[in-house]
């Protein structure tokens, strides 16, 4: 295994600037509508924006800040590693909720090259989250890795009121 860790802004330490009092996140829009992600080393890809969200309004469980998967089946993240043929890495990531009443079952599939892990969670809205590893053997140069949404719908949980 290699020392290190390969991928770029893997926290997500730089992305868009977020205004002190603005408490939604920041959209970031899909590589086909925008070539620059202002997410460095990440692209949004598929049809719809993931959400950028920062550590001072949401429950982010690692760093300053972490990407919301929101639009579904249709919104995903990747990056492209260097990595060296026939060599076994770890890619370790969390999935959780960010603390904003979402709830429900939530499900990320992660991909390394050709391995790749499906996990769920059930979310009751209260900043929860676990870690995950994914191994996975590189057989090129350049390895691609991605997470995404695997069902086509994501919503808000909003109790009735009284």
């Amino acid at each position: 295994m290699y020392a290190g860790n390969l991928v770029k802004n893997g926290g997500f330490e730089a992305g868009p600037h977020v205004f002190k009092n603005f408490s939604t996140g920041v959209l970031v829009l899909p590589l086909k509508q925008d070539k620059y992600s202002p997410i460095p080393g990440w692209m949004i890809q598929f049809a719809k924006p993931a959400k950028y969200i920062n550590s001072k309004h949401f429950l982010v469980p690692s760093g300053n800040a972490a990407i919301e998967l929101i639009g579904g089946r249709e919104t995903g993240i990747a990056q492209t590693v260097r990595t060296v043929p026939k060599q076994f890495y770890n890619l370790t990531f969390i999935i959780g909720d960010a603390n904003n009443d979402c709830h429900g079952t939530m499900t990320v599939q992660a991909f390394a090259g050709k391995a790749s892990t499906q996990v769920s969670f059930v979310s009751s809205g209260k900043g929860w989250y676990k870690t995950v590893s994914l191994k996975f053997r590189a057989d090129k140069t350049r390895t691609t890795i991605a997470f995404y949404n695997p069902f086509y719908h994501t919503k808000l949980f909003s109790p009735k009121q009284e």
